[in-house]
Parts: structure tokens; sequence; C-alpha cells
């Protein structure tokens, strides 16, 4: 029905391989995000990791404006993380998934 099973198998292991290395090699892709002309700087990994945080000294004094500044350069951040990371995840799994009559990935 489906043809060479153990081929298909083979496969499916090549891809979850790929997967791996895909998860690993997004660990050392970083990506950034900022808000308030540059007075918050958040750092990530594209597999959504915050690495790091930079604050203007200025913002102390205000802690609702830091704590927006703070949302806004947090979801930018996570906003390219998650581009790399979908695209380069959805290529990883492709490329690895066996032919089979019928379903279209």
């Amino acid at each position: 029905m489906f043809g060479d099973m153990e081929g298909m198998m083979a496969k499916l292991q090549e891809a979850q391989q790929k997967i791996e290395e895909t998860k690993a090699r997004l660990n050392t892709i970083i990506v950034n995000g900022e808000s308030g002309g540059g007075k918050v700087k958040v750092t990530a990994t594209a597999n959504r990791e915050i690495r790091s945080i930079a604050i203007a000294d200025d913002l102390f004094a205000d802690k609702e404006a830091l704590e927006d500044y703070l949302i806004i350069a947090l979801n930018n951040a996570l906003e390219n993380a998650n581009e790399i990371n979908e695209k380069e995840m959805s290529a990883a799994a492709r490329d690895g998934m066996p032919d089979i009559p019928g379903f279209n990935f």
C-alpha cells in the first residue's frame, strides 16, 4: 500500500535527525528587538530564548514606561525569532519527509 515501509521509516528517522540539528542550530542564531528608540534592547535566540535585556538608565525613573518598552521589545524579538524558527523548522521537516502518495508536504 505504501511501498517500501522500511525506506520510509529510515526517511522519517532522517527527518527527525534534521529537525534536532535545526533546533541546535537555531540556538546559535541571534535576533534582536528594541523599543523606545533603542532605550530597551532585547536579544534572543531563534529558539525563542531570551539571552539579554539592556535598559537605558533614564527609564528606571518611569516604571510604567519601562514596562511598556519591555513588552514591545520582547514581543519584537520573539516575533523575529518565530519567523526564523518557523521557516527553518518547516524546511527541515519538509526536506526529510518521505514521498507518500496522496500527501503533499
